[in-house]
């Protein structure tokens, strides 16, 4: 169980991140992090990036809140849920943006939710 919450934690913290990058840091980090994206759109998208960030924060709470439900099943439920929603948007990112967005986002999610299955 410890293991799977772990796991949830640093998927959550990974989301946080990538809500301040895309919401806060996006013109500065964001250059230096989507190198595949030409310099000048940075400011042209970075109210469509911020959106992103505010999605990627969402994903974020409601993985935290997950982890400090006290009832084990609800607990299990709302972590499945959204590791499923970060699963989901790794792949769907991998096929559309980069390939290394399946890497960086679909498997930690992937590896917290087979525990979450497998240990809560």
């Amino acid at each position: 169980m410890l293991i799977a919450k772990i796991l949830i934690a640093f998927v959550a913290l990974e989301h946080v991140y990538i809500l301040w990058l895309e919401m806060f840091a996006w013109t500065t980090r964001g250059r230096k992090t989507f190198r595949s994206i030409p310099p000048d759109l940075f400011e042209k998208t970075k109210v469509l990036a911020a959106n992103q960030g505010l999605y990627n924060g969402f994903l974020a709470a409601g993985l935290f809140w997950s982890l400090f439900i006290s009832d084990p099943l609800w607990s299990k439920n709302v972590a499945c849920f959204f590791l499923g929603c970060v699963v989901v948007a790794g792949i769907y990112g991998a096929a559309t943006a980069a390939k290394s967005i399946f890497y960086i986002q679909a498997v930690p999610a992937i590896l917290a939710l087979a525990a979450v299955l497998l240990w809560m």
